[in-house]
């Protein structure tokens, strides 16, 4: 299974329907005229929420659109990890378990044998497939369910649910679940959340580090994209989800500026 086909998979497979919650969450939401004044600026539809863990403020862009659940896409990788660690599919982070065939690959980086800090890093999706595999759809379900994550459903194939559906999930939602890693308060070993939330680490400032994960859902005629996370600064948690709509001719990296943008519009990461 580790050859073309997961390049197909990724980039043929079409946006499954968003779904729109009605939540108690939703209607605390505080839209942010200075976050929506970024978006409009970059002339980008999508939403923003961030969740202010100490204040217990959801704050952002666009409240119809962070209550609408959406497909995952690579952004469920963390759950992934979690739970293969949880589960001892791997030992740990460092343990190579993703042994590289020699056929095609979509991306080169992929191409080589590696653990989760690297498969999370370059976003390995034949690794992941193959860490859900020995997950088992049995324990997968459990461990989905029990975490609470989105709409819960995995269907029938363990390597497909978070790329094509049926699972799906909002940005308040991620926001909430990556807020409860953050503070390691989900009901998994403690120790698998430390180590997830190592190998998430994207970068640091003074008196601030941030964690997070990209996600790309391949579709006609833009894309979708994620970019999850959280803020840790001055003792405090900012957890976020970005979602928006990502045209072929924007520059991945646009997502990550866009959330440290909206997150610097709340007088964040100033250092």
């Amino acid at each position: 299974m580790r050859n073309i086909f997961f390049a197909a998979m990724l980039l043929s497979t079409g946006l499954a329907q968003a779904q729109t919650l009605i939540t108690p969450q939703a209607s605390g939401f505080e839209e942010n005229s200075q976050i929506a004044a970024i978006f409009a600026k970059n002339q980008i539809q999508g939403s923003i929420a961030i969740l202010d863990v100490s204040q217990q403020r959801l704050i952002g862009h666009n409240n119809q659109r962070a209550a609408t659940r959406f497909i995952p896409a690579s952004t469920f990788k963390i759950a992934n990890s979690l739970i293969g660690l949880s589960s001892k599919a791997v030992s740990s982070v460092d343990e190579v378990f993703y042994h590289y065939d020699g056929q095609p690959v979509y991306l080169a980086s992929w191409a080589h044998d590696m653990g989760l800090r690297e498969a999370l890093r370059v976003s390995n999706v034949p690794a992941y497939q193959l860490l859900a595999k020995k997950i088992g759809l049995s324990a997968m379900q459990s461990d989905v369910s029990q975490l609470n994550y989105g709409n819960a459903d995995i269907g029938q194939q363990v390597d497909q649910f978070w790329l094509k559906g049926p699972l799906k999930i909002s940005p308040i939602e991620q926001s909430q679940f990556l807020a409860r890693l953050a503070q390691k308060q989900l009901p998994l070993p403690k120790s698998a959340q430390s180590a997830v939330r190592d190998i998430m680490q994207l970068e640091s400032g003074k008196g601030w580090t941030l964690y997070g994960k990209t996600g790309l859902y391949r579709d006609s005629p833009s894309d979708i994209g994620w970019f999850v996370g959280w803020l840790e600064e001055d003792g405090k948690i900012y957890s976020f989800a970005l979602n928006i709509d990502q045209a072929k001719t924007q520059p991945l990296s646009q997502r990550i500026q866009l959330s440290k943008d909206s997150l610097q519009a709340l007088g964040l990461m100033k250092n």
